[in-house]
């Protein structure tokens, strides 16, 4: 299994709208990908500026590409991200399951 995870940075003041967001729009867009095997965001507010880690749990690789497009590295941003983060990270990072309890 194959975890694609995600950083973003939004201002406190629009953490709940983006969070109300990512539930809504974000999270059906991931598990619609045949080979998610499931969805998790993470929020941690600091101060002014609210970080949210978005995991997205795949099969495969191929399954990460049927996301992703062949550059499963680039992030994959929604129209509606320009209304509240504070910058577009380009790349995300990958994680390769090797245990589970």
């Amino acid at each position: 299994m194959i975890v694609r995870i995600w950083h973003g940075r939004v201002p406190t003041s629009k953490a709940d709208a983006y969070r109300a967001f990512l539930n809504d729009r974000a999270i059906p867009d991931y598990k619609s990908v045949e080979g998610n095997r499931g969805v998790y965001i993470l929020e941690r507010r600091e101060g002014a500026v609210t970080h949210f880690l978005t995991l997205t749990f795949w099969e495969s690789w191929e399954a990460v590409r049927r996301f992703a497009g062949e550059d499963v590295e680039a992030a994959k941003y929604y129209p509606e991200d320009e209304e509240f983060l504070l910058e577009f990270e380009p790349r995300v990072v990958h994680y390769e399951v090797v245990g589970q309890g």
